[in-house]
Formats: C-alpha cells, sequence, structure tokens
C-alpha cells in the first residue's frame, strides 16, 4: 500500500522500481498533469470526474507520483454520492464509489463509505423485491458494478453480489449480442448493427474491475470470464491497423477515425486479461501494445493533452484532435496502468 501522504500532501517516491525510466509512466504523469490543470468542471461527484480519479488513481499507484487531486475532490463531496430523488438507482451517480472506494483500499482507510453502503443496500431491497431493470443501457455495468462486488466484501455481504448479478443478467439478455461478442448501448440499438467502442469499453471495464476482485471460486465469475474473454476475442479481431478502435466498431466507414475512450478501455481490459493470465499473450499483448502505441503516439499531444476523446454521446460520432475529457483521461491513465504492468515498469 502506497502510503498516505502520496495523495494527502507528501510526494510518494517509487521504490527501486525506477518507474520515472519508464516511457509509460512518463506519458500518464504528463496526462494526468495536463488535465489536473487544465480540466473543466473538476468539482462535481458526477460520472466525468470520477473515471478520471479513479485513472487519477491507476496513475499513482503505477508511477508514485501525484497531482493531489483526487483526495481533495472526495473531501470536497464528503465521499457522498449524487443522488436524484426521480431515479435513486440512477447507475451515473454511483460512478463516484469506485473512486472512493480506491482511496480508501489503497491510501485513506479511514474514509467513510456509509454513502455507498446505503445506496447498494437500498438497490438490493428493491433487486430483492423484483425490480431489475436499473442497468438498462451499457454504460451502467461500469458506473454500478464494481462498486456492488468490492463492498459486498469489505462487508462480507453475499447479497450485494446476488443483486449485482441479477442486474447483470437483466442487462445482459436485454443488450448482448452473442453472435458478435458486443454489446447495444441500449435498447434502441437492438438489431441495428451498430456496436459503439466506449459503449463497449464501459461493458468491458466493467468486466474487468469485477474479475479483478471477486473471489476465484465465486459462482458468477465464470460467465463474466466468458464473456470478457468472447469481447476480447471479438475486439482483437476489429482493432484497426493503427491500433485504434474506430468508434462504430463493425462499420469503418461510419465515423471512421481515431477514438481515445474506447481504445483506452479496450487496452486496459486486454491488457489486464494478459497480465492476469486470463488471455493468451502471444495473442493479445500485441494488441494492447498496439492500442498503447495509438494512444501515447497520436492521442496523448505534446502538452499533455489526450485528444480525441469522442464527446458525450450514446453511439458513435466522430472525434477531433482537440476533443478531450474526463472521462478520457482516465481511460488513458487505466490503460496505462496496465501496459506498464505488461512492460514491467509498474511502481506497484
Amino acid at each position: 500500500m502506497l502510503a498516505a501522504a502520496a495523495l494527502a500532501g507528501g510526494l510518494f517516491t517509487a521504490p527501486a522500481a525506477a518507474a520515472a525510466t519508464c516511457a509509460v509512466a512518463d506519458e500518464m504523469v504528463a496526462a494526468g498533469d495536463y488535465w489536473a490543470a487544465n480540466g473543466t468542471n473538476p468539482d462535481p461527484a458526477d460520472w466525468q470526474n470520477a473515471t478520471f480519479h479513479v485513472g487519477n488513481l491507476a496513475l499513482v499507484r503505477t508511477t508514485g507520483q501525484s497531482n493531489h487531486k483526487t483526495y481533495p475532490w472526495a473531501q470536497a463531496n464528503g465521499y457522498q454520492l449524487p443522488l436524484d430523488p426521480k431515479r435513486p438507482f440512477f447507475p451515473d451517480n454511483q460512478a463516484a464509489g469506485e473512486a472512493y472506494l480506491d482511496l480508501y483500499t489503497y491510501f485513506h482507510p479511514e474514509i467513510p463509505l456509509d454513502s455507498i453502503r446505503t445506496r447498494i443496500r437500498d438497490e438490493v431491497a428493491s433487486v430483492q423485491a423484483g425490480h431489475r431493470d436499473y442497468w438498462n443501457y451499457v454504460d451502467a455495468l461500469n458506473m454500478a458494478m464494481p462498486s456492488f462486488a468490492r463492498m459486498s466484501l469489505i462487508d462480507h455481504d453475499p447479497s450485494y453480489l446476488d443483486a449485482m448479478d441479477r442486474l447483470f443478467r437483466t442487462s445482459e439478455h436485454k443488450l448482448y449480442n452473442e453472435f458478435t461478442g458486443l454489446w447495444y448501448r441500449d435498447e434502441r440499438f437492438k438489431g441495428s448493427g451498430v456496436f459503439w467502442s466506449r459503449g463497449n469499453g464501459w461493458a468491458l471495464a466493467a468486466l474487468t474491475k469485477v474479475l479483478q476482485v471477486l473471489p476465484a471460486a465465486d459462482p458468477r465469475r465464470p460467465e463474466y470470464l466468458r464473456v470478457f474473454k468472447k469481447m476480447a476475442a471479438s475486439l482483437a479481431s476489429v482493432q484497426r491497423r493503427d491500433g485504434f478502435w474506430n468508434s462504430d466498431l463493425l462499420n469503418p466507414w461510419n465515423h471512421g477515425g481515431p477514438e481515445t475512450s474506447g481504445t483506452a478501455f479496450f487496452a486496459f481490459g486486454i491488457g489486464w486479461g494478459v497480465n492476469a493470465g486470463v488471455l493468451d499473450a502471444a495473442r493479445f499483448r500485441p494488441v494492447a501494445d498496439k492500442a498503447w502505441t495509438a494512444l501515447s503516439t497520436k492521442a496523448l499531444q505534446a502538452d499533455g493533452k489526450v485528444g480525441y476523446v469522442q464527446p458525450v454521446g450514446d453511439r458513435p460520432a466522430t472525434a477531433k484532435p482537440t476533443d478531450t475529457a474526463a472521462y478520457g483521461v482516465g481511460a488513458f491513465l487505466l490503460a496505462g496502468q496496465e501496459v506498464a504492468k505488461l512492460q514491467g515498469c509498474s511502481a506497484e
């Protein structure tokens, strides 16, 4: 565990791992520092900032360097999840929980988890009462699923995992296309042939994060791993020659250009799969390496801006070199975490 001072004011110095000599670490620091200095609307505990801060803590663990942004952000928000009384279990409002849990797990075990715990327990009760359609868009898997898995282990309460699985299975039934191994963004797109890159990135990231913490003997794990592996195989087959994935995964002529957010989430998930030994290194490491080359040489610009991030949306769209966003930077940093491990230059 890194010292709490890494986020509370002091600078953690990596041991003999010498992460500072690692090109991946340098690229991660450049991206994190740029967003910390220039990022827009940094205050709310929304899904965009949550995604950045999850990546930012991955940066700290990988490089041993901190831009001192995540702990103050979490403190300022009182470790609370946003609440919409009309949609009390709206998944986007649960995303900040993952960042708080990373702070709790790796740096600050004294911080409260009451807001996350209360929200999950209330949702578990609702699921037990028969309401199972809260995760009805693919982004929801990443926004909520990791917190369910992690809080279940912290609280030693299997009911969280039972509810998580029921919610996941409902989403899988409605949105996962078994033939392609890819996810529709929501039911509006079923049968359309449109498989959105970032939407599938959210799904792969969610499965990655759950598989990271779920016990090996858990009976739910085999299905999550099956979908994860099938997604990885499908994605490997449609990676672009330049290392990116197209915004519309199966249609290279629709918004055919680099797109960072989906690509970064795929590099994160596939890189983790190789590192964890659940994906064949000979087949999949070149996929992750090629993606990182694209991300670090084209998406990452000289000043540290991570460009080509498709703006907020719910379907494929064009991304310009100047387009950047908190979630794109967070995804870039998560990808870097796994690529640094592949290259043997992580401080973790």
